[in-house]
């Protein structure tokens, strides 16, 4: 299955998945933890709700904009 084939559902699942392994690998933490820190916190909310602009930048300014989103309850 390619990228073309996936819903838009899956693509944002996927992209959620992506950033909860990058954001792991940045702090040294396990990837279960920092999904569970995603859920406490609502940024699969806030990744889902902005996918149309976060998924087309680089990864520094989405984990930029996820760690800006915890730290101060917003983001972009």
């Amino acid at each position: 299955m390619s990228a073309e084939d996936l819903t838009y559902f899956e693509k944002k699942a996927e992209f959620v998945s992506w950033c909860i392994e990058e954001y792991a690998a940045q702090t040294a933490q396990k990837a279960d933890e920092v999904a569970k820190m995603f859920f406490q916190h609502s940024v699969i909310d806030f990744l889902e709700t902005h996918y149309d602009v976060l998924h087309t930048q680089g990864k520094q300014y989405i984990l930029g904009a996820v760690t800006d989103f915890m730290q101060y309850g917003g983001g972009l």
